[in-house]
């Protein structure tokens, strides 16, 4: 009953300072402007994960005993640093190096202070337990990496939220059937508060979650990842236990990971810089290929389904199975689509009235003039 309350608390608070938080933002013209690589057509208020954080902390605060929030404590610490640093690369935005600084100490938090790591590798690759060093350095790199290539899927209206609430409700579900109540209720409480969030951020959304809502939901999963290995590696063999714990992790990000790793590859192919800013990510594809915002976030949504659906129906093989087997199908599903979105785009271009912008007579070109007068008349930039 706790836990439904939790999840309401979440909900109810959302929806109440999510209308209010458009409101104000509007009002200070804090908003994110079109244009660059932004794919929305109008100005949006960002800084929506102020009401996803203030939805997550109401049902958590209120409703989690004194001993369960003395467990999470240093998780507690590590995602208000996280929202803080997101929040300030909003209003005001911060350098890449500014933001890694900020990262590793809310990671280092929860690492370190929390134990919230990596222990063993449970035989992946003959290897077993794990130096402490490296445990530390390994965890910190991986929840590095994975909070940042969840913010980078946050393009698309819906997108993030539906993938982030995905993996929520799963691994509460799992937490909670292993008897790990306390991350199984702190999953839902995510969950509660991410749908709230998601009615104002549908498309066409009335509100972005920005940094300040991508990094501590990234931030959130990642840790949550690495708990779901942990604490299965601590079960006894039963119907529960994955034998490819590193697989369902990865499976619980497997939009934002292979978006990530196949982005950096093109970028690095094509001799740009791996962090250079791009119209490249898969959602960007799908665009082309002529889906809604709500149609790439279904797609993307039901692709992440049936990944977990994959690593749980053969739960029992090991990780040295599932890992390749889980990279070949996403990367044969990726040759895939990019294959499609050529054709499909070849087919949108033909398909297209065509501009005139220069003719050719007897051989020779000669350029359409415009006058300038249409410019000045109609209030266009010529440039």
């Amino acid at each position: 009953m706790l836990l439904l309350f939790s999840i309401l608390t979440a909900f109810f608070i959302g929806v109440i300072v999510t209308p209010l938080l458009i409101f104000l933002i509007k009002k200070g013209n804090i908003l994110d402007k079109p244009g660059g690589r932004k794919i929305h057509k109008y100005s949006v208020p960002s800084m929506g994960g102020i009401a996803i954080f203030m939805g997550i902390c109401g049902g958590i605060l209120l409703w989690l005993n004194y001993s369960q929030l003395i467990e999470i404590r240093f998780f507690l610490i590590g995602l208000t640093i996280m929202f803080m640093l997101g929040l300030r690369d909003d209003i005001v935005e911060l350098t890449a190096y500014q933001k890694l600084i900020g990262q590793l100490i809310a990671i280092t938090t929860v690492v370190v202070l929390g134990d919230v790591r990596f222990h063993s590798f449970y035989g992946f690759l003959g290897i077993e337990e794990l130096p402490l060093w490296f445990s530390y350095v390994f965890t910190v790199f991986a929840i590095i990496g994975l909070t940042n290539a969840f913010n980078l899927i946050d393009g698309l209206d819906g997108l993030a939220g539906s993938l982030s609430v995905i993996s929520f409700v799963v691994l509460g579900t799992w937490f909670i059937s292993v008897g790990s109540v306390t991350y199984g209720f702190i999953a839902f409480t995510y969950a509660g508060a991410i749908l709230s969030f998601l009615m104002y951020n549908w498309h066409p959304a009335k509100i972005f979650m920005g940094d300040t809502g991508s990094l501590v939901l990234g931030f959130s999963l990642s840790v949550m990842c690495v708990k779901f290995v942990e604490v299965n590696g601590s079960l006894p063999l039963n119907s529960f236990t994955f034998n490819a714990p590193f697989a369902a992790a990865a499976a619980f990000m497997i939009v934002p990971l292979y978006d990530t790793l196949r982005v950096f590859i093109k970028r690095a192919k094509k001799g740009k810089s791996p962090m250079a800013a791009d119209k490249s990510h898969v959602h960007h594809f799908l665009m082309r290929m002529g889906f809604r915002h709500d149609q790439v976030a279904f797609i993307l949504g039901s692709v992440k389904i049936l990944c977990i659906l994959f690593v749980f129906a053969f739960h029992k093989l090991p990780d040295i199975v599932m890992l390749p087997a889980l990279a070949f199908i996403i990367v044969i599903g990726g040759i895939i689509l990019d294959n499609l979105t050529l054709k499909r785009v070849k087919e949108i271009v033909r398909d297209s009235p065509r501009v005139l912008a220069q003719r050719k007579y007897f051989g020779v070109r000669k350029k359409v003039k415009i006058d300038q007068e249409i410019f000045q008349n109609e209030g266009a930039n010529p440039n």
